[in-house]
């Protein structure tokens, strides 16, 4: 599969508005995740009110990286798993079953974070990924997410 744009950027409309990563939502984070080879990435440099104590970025805003980026992650790899060309619109959407966040070491402020994403177990529903968050090539936090696909009349008024 080849995929040029950022997957979040492929969500319908409806379900664009997350915090993290919604395309839609003028005050959230925008991450952008790609595929890498095997490999979803994504980066973010945490602005300065990001902060946990001083110099060092608030363990929620990791948390939340490591959340969206292993549900858009979870898309690719569904996709990719079943053979889906994903075009805009058509993107398999996830939500978060599970996510289990290790804190390795304090993440710097003023520094780029990568996000790497890597498939770990994927079944008709539900996809599991490991994320991991490096800064000048040091995981400082790793993390695992149990994504759930969202049935296709999710949200709809009946």
């Amino acid at each position: 599969m080849k995929l040029i744009e950022p997957i979040q950027d492929l969500y319908q409309e409806d379900f664009a508005h997350c915090y993290g990563c919604g395309r839609l939502n003028e005050y959230g984070h925008h991450l952008k995740t790609y595929l890498e080879g095997d490999l979803t990435k994504s980066t973010f440099l945490p602005k300065d009110y990001h902060i946990a104590i001083e110099g060092f970025v608030y363990g929620g805003l990791l948390a939340s990286l490591i959340d969206c980026h292993g549900t858009g992650s979870a898309s690719i790899f569904y996709a990719m798993h079943n053979g889906i060309t994903i075009t805009k619109d058509n993107a398999p959407r996830f939500v978060t079953g599970n996510l289990n966040v290790t804190y390795l070491k304090p993440t710097p402020l003023g520094k780029e974070l990568k996000i790497t994403g890597e498939l770990k177990e994927i079944s008709r529903k539900k996809v599991i990924t490991s994320i991991k968050i490096d800064v000048d090539g040091n995981c400082t936090v790793k993390g695992k997410v149990t994504a759930i696909l969202l049935p296709e009349n999710f949200g709809k008024v009946k």
